[in-house]
C-alpha cells in the first residue's frame, strides 16, 4: 500500500509542468535602481525641466558684490574714527541701514537681527551685526543700550547704495536702504537681501543653513 502511494506521488510530480524562471523581477529592480540616475541626466541636459525657486528665503544678490575698500566706502564710528568694513571679514554679517533717530521700524529690524544672532547658539561667535547709520542724527541712548554688540557706523547713503542694493522700484536713498536687510558672507560678498518686514523665523533658517553648510567663517 505504501509503495502504491509513493508511486502515485512520484507520478503526480512528474506530470506537473516545471515553471520557468522569469527575469521580470530582476529587470524591475534594475529599472527602479537606475531611474534616479536617468532622471538626473535628463534634467541636467534639459535645464528647463529643473524646478524653479531657491531653498533660501532671502533674495540672492546677483552678481555677488565684494566688500568695498575704506576708500570706496568711507565709514566712521560713533566717536568719529575711520572704520574699515573689511576688518569684519571672516564673519557672517547681518546688516541693516537706517537713520540715527531710529524709529519703531528701525528698532524692529535691529531686534530681528539681534534675536537671529542670539538664536544661533554655539555659532554666535561666527556672526556680527552691522548697522549703517545714514545721517548725522544722534542715536537715542535706549537704542544703544538695547543693542549692545551691534557694530554701528555712519555712512553716506548715496555711497552706501552703490554697495547695498535696493529692489527695483525703490530709490537708492536713505529711505530705500531702510526698507531692507542683508547678509554678507565671511569672504566679504553680499549674498542675500531681505525686505524690512521679513519673517524672522525664515531669516533664522537661512543663516542657520549657511552656518551649517559653510566651512568658512
Amino acid at each position: 500500500m505504501t509503495q502504491s502511494v509513493d508511486q502515485a506521488l512520484t507520478t503526480s510530480t512528474q506530470t506537473q509542468p516545471i515553471k520557468k524562471r522569469t527575469l521580470k523581477p530582476l529587470i524591475m529592480v534594475l529599472l527602479l535602481s537606475l531611474s534616479p540616475v536617468v532622471a538626473a541626466v535628463l534634467v541636467y541636459f534639459n535645464p528647463e525641466w529643473r524646478p524653479e525657486g531657491n531653498t533660501n528665503y532671502g533674495q540672492l544678490v546677483e552678481p555677488q558684490r565684494p566688500m568695498p575698500s575704506a576708500q570706496e566706502l568711507p565709514l566712521t564710528s560713533l566717536d568719529g574714527q575711520p572704520f574699515d568694513i573689511k576688518s569684519l571679514k571672516g564673519q557672517w554679517l547681518l546688516v541693516t541701514a537706517d537713520s540715527g533717530g531710529c524709529d519703531d521700524e528701525c528698532a524692529k529690524k535691529l531686534f530681528i537681527l539681534r534675536n537671529t544672532h542670539a538664536m544661533n547658539g554655539k555659532n554666535v561667535d561666527r556672526i556680527s551685526r552691522v548697522w549703517f547709520v545714514t545721517d548725522d542724527k544722534p542715536i537715542p541712548q535706549k537704542v544703544l543700550d538695547a543693542y549692545v554688540g551691534t557694530v554701528i557706523v555712519r555712512a553716506d547713503p548715496a555711497t552706501l547704495a552703490r554697495y547695498l542694493p535696493v529692489p527695483l522700484g525703490q530709490l537708492e536713498t536713505a529711505e530705500g536702504l531702510a526698507n531692507n536687510m542683508w547678509i554678507i558672507d565671511p569672504l566679504g560678498n553680499l549674498i542675500l537681501q531681505y525686505p524690512r518686514e521679513t519673517d524672522p523665523l525664515e531669516l533664522r533658517k537661512d543663516i542657520g543653513k549657511l552656518l551649517h553648510s559653510s566651512r568658512i567663517g
